[in-house]
This record gives C-alpha cells, structure tokens and sequence, in this order.
C-alpha cells in the first residue's frame, strides 16, 4: 500500500478542474491514527479553496487536495494512543487544511471521536459540519429555552443541523430557505419557515438569536435583535471580504447586540457531543446526494448551484 486514490486540483478553476488521481498514503506521526476514510462531504471552504478565492491561504503548489471532514474506522493507531482500535468506526475533521477526499488521512485522535453507533459511515459524513451548529448555539449565543431563534440557509448542511438543535434546546425555530425547501425545513422542525427570495429582513419579527450561514446583510439583519439578542455569523461576504470582515469586527466590540464570528476548528468533545444527539434521535442526518469520489467535480457543482437539502456527500470506499 504505498499509493491511495484521492480528489486533486492542478490550478485553480471551476468543479471541472477536479479530478481523481493518485498520492502517497500519508504515514502517521507518533501519536496519530491512519483513517481508512468511508465518506467524506462538500463544504463551502472547499469551493473558495478550489476557486482560489484564499490562495494567500492555499498557495500556489499543486496538485492540491480538498474535503475537510471524514468518516472511516482506525486503519493503524500509534502505540501511544489510547481509546483508539483498529476498526473502531469514526469520525472528525482534518483542521485548517483540506485532504479528506481520499482513501486515507492521518489524524491526531483530538480531532476525532467515536461515530454514532446508529448511523452508517455513509449517511453519518453529512454530520459532521453539525459541530459548527453546537458551538455557534451553545457556546456562541448562549441560546435558551423559550426564545426565539433564526435561522438563515436553514436547509443546508449547518443550517439543517442548527434548525433540529434548535428544537432541541427549546427555541422557536424560524428557518430561511429556498421556495422549494420550505416543507423540508418545517419537516426538520421549524416552528416557521420562509422564502428569502420573497421575505425580507424587514418582514420578519424580533429575534433573540439569529444564525447566519451567508455571510451577507449582516446590518439588516442584526437590526431584528430583541434587547440583549445574540448574532452568531459563521461566514463572511467573499465578494467584500474586507468590508463585511471589518464590521463583523467593529460589532464583536460596540452596541448592545453584539455579532459573533468564529471559524470552526472542533476537537473530540465536539464530535462526542454531535454523537450523543445522533444517537438519541435529536439530530438525524440530511443527506441530498451521495456521489462517487471520481464525481467530485459533480458534487461541487450541485453545492454552487444553490438548492441542497443537508450535504453533498463524497462515498470513497
């Protein structure tokens, strides 16, 4: 086994500038695990990383690789790890790099867990972007029973997570989504949901909580902030990148209803955790389409169309 299948990209372009060609299978450092990797999904800093929108990021060395999270079981564990076996079944997050589309990665055990055990490895790799949903919720905006939460793109992978949270910790959920995913959205438990091609910020009614997963009209949007609301964006306007980071910023610090950002970067207890909800039925997976890793450039184009329900997942195995 000295070489594996992998998605890879020798500039920077549209989904048709991926292909599936060949790399070295990554040898572990002393206290990481080999994943032999069943599943990974398609994530928006997949399409700015391939569309080379933060080269100054990604670089100019190729081929480059893509997929940020995966699910697998322990292919080989260093000798030091502990609560880790060959076979058990996992899943988790690469870090700040891509490289999860391929048939194995090397991975600290911090940035992992145990998958759910009701779940197959399949369907379980449209979860794992869920932890961004707990941190945004819990952490960030502190969200309480009783209150009332928004969710904008709430049929998309986060979205669709942060919606079923939601309900779990006992908000009232508003969802925005596409005119063909309204039904979807409720199905997931939305309280309400709407079109945001026909209803706009100054339709909607007072928030204590908005989650936003568009990066876009963040002072149109903070303005629906019931006294002592909490705005959690988890994305940035990449057409205006300086623009809308700068008052993400200036937000994080003045006014009574303050924005907070943050870029996700989970470790084990977060996968945990989303195992926890998995398993007990308060958060089930969304699946739109599961493709082949040789159709990965399919994938990015149906994400860059707009529309998903849940994940685009990539089957490897």
């Amino acid at each position: 086994m000295n070489d594996m299948r992998a998605a890879l990209y020798d500039r920077y372009g549209p989904p048709e500038v991926l292909y599936e060609g060949r790399v070295p299978v990554p040898v572990p450092r002393p206290g990481e695990v080999l994943v032999r990797v069943h599943a990974t999904s398609v994530n928006g800093g997949e399409l700015y990383g391939r569309g080379g929108r933060v080269r100054l990021v990604t670089g100019r060395r190729f081929p480059q690789r893509t997929g940020m999270d995966f699910t697998g079981e322990i292919a080989r564990a260093d000798g030091a790890v502990t609560g880790l076996r060959e076979g058990d079944r996992v899943w988790g997050l690469l870090g700040r790099r891509f490289g999860s589309a391929a048939e194995y990665v090397a991975v600290r055990p911090r940035q992992l867990s145990h998958a759910p055990a009701n779940l197959g490895l399949i369907e379980a790799a449209s979860l794992p972007a869920g932890t961004t949903a707990i941190t945004a919720l819990k952490a960030e905006a502190r969200l309480q029973p009783g209150e009332r939460l928004l969710v904008r793109g709430a049929s998309g992978g986060i979205g669709s997570v942060a919606v079923q949270l939601g309900k779990a910790l006992g908000a009232h959920v508003t969802g925005l989504a596409g005119s063909g995913n309204l039904d979807f959205v409720r199905s997931l438990g939305a309280d309400e949901a709407f079109s945001y091609t026909t209803t706009g910020p100054a339709d909607l009614g007072a928030f204590d909580v908005v989650l936003d997963t568009f990066g876009t009209e963040h002072r149109a949007f903070r303005r629906l902030l019931a006294p002592g609301g909490r705005m959690v964006s988890i994305a940035f306007d990449m057409d205006h990148p300086a623009r809308s980071l700068s008052y993400l910023l200036a937000s994080t610090v003045h006014g009574p209803r303050r924005v907070r950002f943050f870029s996700g970067n989970p470790k084990h207890d977060l996968f945990a955790e989303l195992a926890r909800y998995a398993e007990s039925g308060a958060i089930r997976p969304v699946v739109d389409t599961v493709h082949p890793l040789a159709d990965i450039a399919t994938a990015h184009r149906a994400l860059e169309a707009g529309g998903v329900r849940g994940k685009h997942v990539i089957r490897v195995v």
